[in-house]
């Protein structure tokens, strides 16, 4: 489709003319485009704040702990407590071949409060004592230091890994800590890590708030012999972690004279489901957005289409004598379809850009310790498929007035003038 210098000033013309009803019907497309633009990069924003909730979490992950049971079993009565032992990491390692990771966790005793001290400064933080195996699980962001190791299992080394904010609790001075000692109640630990993780997946307190020990040490300084509070497991690559549920039930609670169907004695928590029930939340609110934005792209096309019919009935008399002096409809086609693309184009990319500065706004003010933590952005694809839609809607909104135009004669246009 081939226009010329005049036949631009011409459209630019025509779009002065009618300022008053372009700006109306520039305004639908334009606030069509925004709204586009501006919910789709604020979905991905959501998506990426709800998903920092489980940053650095094995998606593939199981969590088995012990509860009251609720079913009799072989002459024990339901309602007993029970716990489970260090035993049970080896048989599940060797009756569930599928799992790739079987890490115990050890928490300190319920209801007790601990308290850790560095020089004046004290906090109360959470202690778990867990294996080297659990960072495969639960990932550390380390800003200092390293992780707990087999050696400091072997040896019950008095180390301990401490959150982000047990460090800027005790250490006010910042700089690193690793090294130095602090003390727990009445014991004294070598500080050999700080973990900057900040996932907000719960598991007897947030990650910044707890302070690490090798699981040795923590059952030796507790007395707590060889019991278990919780273990954590993931499958390898292509494991459905649902399937092995039962199967995981059965290997932890036979063993303990737990019924194996008895679901709230022995717990095991798939998270595997959870990250699918997120995954399909998100895949339906992307689709909720598309069907919106475009909707709202329609209207304004067809806000478009509806100026172009008047525009092209108030330049009856114009059009019939550009017929008569030899414009053909090839010519009034490319003009009226080109006014159309240039109305549409201008307000989708007014959209467009001022869909991106509100999320670049928004995005800006998302930082922590200065950096971003959600992206609430689109990619240049998307943008690019957004533009490439308002000008496709800006042919289609072209082509009724562009038919009326063509079909209009130079002598009824004559007649009517």
């Amino acid at each position: 489709m081939r226009i010329d210098i005049d036949s631009y000033r011409e459209i630019l013309d025509t779009l002065t003319r009618n300022k008053s009803r372009s700006f109306l019907t520039g305004f639908g497309v334009f606030w069509g485009v925004f709204m586009l633009v501006a919910l789709m990069g604020g979905g991905q924003g959501m998506k990426e704040l709800l998903e920092k909730n489980f940053d650095g979490f094995a998606q593939n992950t199981v969590i088995i702990w012990s509860q009251q049971t609720s079913k009799a079993y072989k002459g024990f009565r339901k309602g007993r407590w029970w716990s489970m032992d260090y035993k049970d990491i080896d048989r599940l390692r060797q009756r569930v071949p599928e799992l790739e990771v079987v890490a115990p966790v050890l928490f300190s005793p319920w209801g007790s409060t601990n308290n850790a001290y560095y020089g004046d400064q004290k906090t109360t933080p959470r202690v778990q004592g867990a294996s080297p195996d659990y960072a495969r699980v639960v990932e550390p962001r380390l800003f200092y230091g390293r992780f707990i190791n087999e050696m400091d299992m072997r040896e019950h080394r008095k180390v301990c890994v401490i959150g982000k904010k047990i460090y800027k609790e005790l250490f006010k001075e910042g700089g690193d800590p690793c090294g130095k000692s602090i003390r727990i109640d009445s014991t004294y630990y070598e500080v050999i890590g700080v973990d900057y993780a900040n996932t907000n997946f719960n598991i007897n307190g947030r990650a910044e708030e707890k302070v690490t020990l090798p699981l040795t040490l923590m059952q030796q300084t507790y007395n707590r012999g060889n019991q278990v509070d919780m273990i954590m497991a993931t499958g390898r690559p292509g494991v459905v972690m649902s399937k092995l549920s039962d199967r995981i039930r059965e290997t932890v609670a036979r063993p303990h004279f737990i019924d194996p169907t008895d679901e709230q004695g022995a717990m095991v928590f798939n998270t595997e489901v959870l990250f699918q029930m997120l995954d399909n939340l998100f895949r339906g609110v992307n689709f909720l957005i598309w069907l919106v934005g475009l909707g709202t792209l329609l209207a304004g096309a067809i806000g478009v289409s509806n100026i172009m019919m008047v525009t092209v009935r108030e330049r009856t008399t114009e059009i019939g004598i550009r017929r008569a002096i030899g414009a053909t409809p090839r010519m009034i086609l490319s003009q009226i379809i080109s006014e159309s693309i240039v109305l549409t184009l201008v307000a989708g990319m007014s959209g467009i850009l001022f869909g991106v500065l509100i999320l670049q706004m928004l995005e800006l003010g998302n930082t922590e310790d200065g950096i971003v933590t959600a992206h609430f952005q689109v990619g240049f694809w998307t943008a690019l498929f957004a533009a490439f839609v308002v000008s496709a809607m800006g042919v289609l909104a072209g082509l009724a007035p562009a038919a009326r135009a063509m079909s209009i004669k130079p002598v009824d246009a004559m007649r009517d003038e």
